[in-house]
């Protein structure tokens, strides 16, 4: 299937947010000549259902990919853009439980729940879900992961992911599995500053690694905004050629396009064109920006064309189920059973 090219402009590997719940003449300008290869929304811009699939249609024009990715993070429990629909995910650890009570209840209600979320993003236009967590909880980890987390245990979390991607491509929309190599350990909220992780290596091998192996053939995975001195004294993952190459690609076999997690948050230093180059040249395919402020949007203006390898990764992006009206309700009914 892949996000496709149109020939009018080569993309910059750029997912990019806007301000509000409609595009400006400003915005307009500067996002057609980023030519992002997508977008991602948030609770700003989420308004009402007509209004988020009017943005969605506007945004799809200001891209040159005719397929272009438009990203949310509709998680569950407390992560929630969209707020209006009548079955609201549980949080990861909710799921979790119920897999520690039944593994097939578990594993069953990940799968529903995916494709539900699907299903009701898929009606906007909206084609990657930022899900799943790989994210391994430990008991002294930062609350930013808290409970969106879906257990201590790597082979739950593992189960768990593999279940919930099936259900987001059975309902027509990307998964991203997140945050590579593993948030779970940190002790502070990378949206404000960089948290290290000074696990042993054999710890991070046998725990937080093993469920994005699991999981390797996700087509999209995001970086974390970690400092792992075990594997890269310097730079954090979403900077660090040693681990986008060594340690995504190669131990632990991530095929995917890796997209930065968002290059505004406080964990990263420099100027917005500084962040985007670093990430760049440390392996990252696309990258996130998400404030929506022009002023940081210009930044970005002389960042590079996507690479050759990141396009053909897009063009290669895996087919799509398509929700179905009569499963999707039915998927809803059996959800209230599982978690009620």
């Amino acid at each position: 299937m892949g996000a496709g090219m149109l020939a009018v402009k080569k993309p910059k590997p750029l997912i990019l947010g806007v301000a509000g719940t409609e595009i400006t003449n400003d915005e307009e300008n500067i996002l057609r000549h980023l030519a992002p290869v997508g977008f991602i929304l948030f609770k700003r811009n989420c308004e009402s259902r007509e209004q988020v699939k009017a943005l969605c249609e506007k945004l799809k024009t200001l891209s040159p990919l005719y397929n272009p990715l438009i990203f949310i993070d509709q998680e569950g429990g407390r992560v929630n853009r969209i707020s209006w629909e009548d079955y609201m995910a549980p949080c990861g650890k909710t799921i979790g439980d119920l897999f520690d009570e039944n593994a097939d209840k578990g594993i069953q209600a990940a799968q529903l729940n995916g494709y539900v979320l699907a299903g009701q993003l898929y009606e906007y236009g909206i084609n990657v879900n930022c899900l799943p967590l790989a994210d391994v909880a430990t008991g002294d980890m930062h609350d930013v992961i808290g409970d969106r987390a879906f257990s201590t245990n790597p082979k739950t979390v593992a189960a768990l992911c593999a279940s919930t991607i099936a259900g987001l491509m059975a309902g027509g929309v990307y998964p991203i599995i997140k945050h590579a190599p593993g948030h779970g350990r940190a002790m502070s909220d990378s949206h404000l500053e960089l948290p290290e992780v000074d696990a042993p290596l054999a710890e991070l091998k046998t725990q937080d690694f093993y469920p994005f192996e699991v999981n390797k053939q996700c087509p999209l995975v995001m970086t974390a905004h970690i400092l792992y001195p075990q594997l890269d004294k310097e730079n954090c993952a979403t900077n660090s050629p040693y681990i986008i190459e060594n340690v995504l690609k190669g131990e632990i076999g991530m095929t995917g396009l890796i997209v930065s997690d968002d290059i505004n948050m406080q964990a990263l230093k420099g100027g917005m064109h500084e962040r985007a180059i670093n990430a760049l040249n440390a392996g990252c395919d696309l990258l996130l920006h998400c404030s929506g402020k022009l002023s940081e949007l210009k930044e970005l203006v002389n960042v590079p064309d996507i690479t050759a390898s990141a396009h053909e990764k897009l063009d290669t992006l895996p087919s799509l189920g398509k929700p179905n009206a009569v499963l999707m309700e039915e998927s809803k009914n059996q959800l209230k059973e599982l978690l009620s």
